[in-house]
């Protein structure tokens, strides 16, 4: 980021300053980006001889051999700080201990620190780099499903405070962005119908054919890990376009509004009732599936007003119960419906703001959604969850079941 025009205002009472920044920032494709046959980090960190790096442990334990090698080759030093960061500790004192690490290897004031790992990662540390020594660059490496589709293109960056979800953080884009969909590979069944979430949100409110793609393919997405394990060339293009026009849409829906300046947000789809279920006391449920639980109630409320048919209304429901996701959990209760609701309205500056399909692959926000109205569809929405499979429960709801 940096200043490309400013302008100052003289008059005998007051100075009037304005300034505008530019935000540039790189997503590349990379297959296999541990390859020496890819330069791409060499070429991030060769000036300064060195790669001051934080992973995540799991990450670590797959690829961290992988990684050295490669800077071995190279013959830059990697300087590396391992670390596990669920949403229970995705707090200030997480932040504060990577602001200590950044002290302990004299990080350099235009250093980039290179992060590896999903969006639980990127954000605390992504956090740290805005704040020490206020303006601290940084690359990042995505390897979660969410990281990849929807981490990776926003410039946002938080810890939790108390109960409250990312409710400190900043605004700090990263330099590179490298997308390296080999990761998923060995990434967890848990996080990768995780990460569907992300992909069914730009889908249901923005991309009608990205939807009617993970309606046909998504369970074998799933099974081949995307095409990367035993996927036939039919389904490696289903996963080619699916990715990279999700990532197309929510950059084109992202960049005019990086700083959310604008809180009409397509992509919050899923995000007015989800931020309160993910910080539920233990046990705490994936971010997917409270976002997957918050659209299909989302869906049922547009669905009773006419914004959808009742046959768009089951089709999304159908996507999100056959990937795995939850439609329904016994922690969405009417306390819950009625904080969360409270909540986004005081995030969205008194409005409600709710993102709904009217119709698929169409958005419209509601901003008159009462109490009564709510509770009468949360009702409703739970009567018709029964009648799915695990009357409509996901499959490894909870982080302590991720194997």
């Amino acid at each position: 980021m940096g200043i490309i025009d400013s302008k100052l205002l003289c008059e005998d009472s007051e100075f009037n300053v304005t300034s505008l920044h530019e935000i540039k920032y790189n997503l590349t494709y990379v297959d296999h980006i541990f390859s020496t046959k890819n330069r791409h980090l060499f070429e991030c960190y060769k000036q300064y001889k060195r790669c001051v790096t934080v992973i995540d442990k799991n990450v670590y334990d797959f690829y961290g051999e992988q990684l050295k090698s490669y800077f071995d080759y190279f013959n830059i030093d990697l300087v590396l700080y391992p670390v596990t960061i669920t949403e229970t500790n995705k707090t200030i004192e997480t932040f504060e201990s990577i602001i200590d690490f950044f002290d302990e290897v004299k990080l350099l004031r235009k250093e980039p620190v290179l992060i590896i790992g999903g969006g639980l990662i990127t954000d605390p540390v992504g956090f740290a780099c805005s704040a020490y020594r206020r303006n601290t660059p940084y690359n990042r490496i995505p390897t979660t499903l969410i990281g990849l589709i929807d981490a990776s293109v926003a410039i946002k960056v938080a810890v939790n405070h108390r109960d409250k979800k990312n409710r400190l953080g900043a605004y700090h884009a990263s330099g590179n962005v490298f997308l390296d969909f080999s990761f998923l590979k060995t990434l967890p069944d848990s996080q990768m119908v995780n990460g569907m979430s992300e992909l069914i949100k730009i889908a249901v409110v923005s991309q009608k054919d990205i939807f009617e793609k993970l309606y046909k393919y998504g369970v074998m997405l799933l099974e081949t890990k995307f095409g990367n394990i035993n996927g036939n060339e039919e389904l490696r293009q289903a996963s080619v376009f699916i990715t990279y026009e999700a990532i197309k849409k929510m950059l084109q829906l992202e960049i005019p509004n990086l700083y959310e300046l604008d809180l009409e947000r397509v992509i919050a789809y899923g995000h007015s009732w989800s931020p309160v279920l993910e910080l539920i006391p233990e046990p705490h449920m994936f971010h997917g599936h409270a976002v997957s639980i918050d659209m299909a109630f989302s869906a049922t409320i547009a669905e009773s007003r006419g914004y959808i048919t009742s046959d768009a209304h089951k089709k999304i429901l159908d996507l999100i119960s056959n990937i795995g996701l939850s439609l329904d959990n016994p922690y969405f209760d009417e306390e819950v419906a009625v904080k969360g609701l409270e909540s986004i309205v005081l995030t969205r500056d008194g409005y409600q703001q709710l993102a709904v399909p009217r119709p698929i692959g169409e958005c419209y926000f509601i901003n008159d959604l009462t109490n009564t109205e709510m509770l009468t569809q949360l009702k409703r929405h739970k009567d018709i969850c029964r009648s799915y499979v695990r009357e409509g429960m996901g499959t490894n709801v909870y982080m302590e079941q991720e194997s």
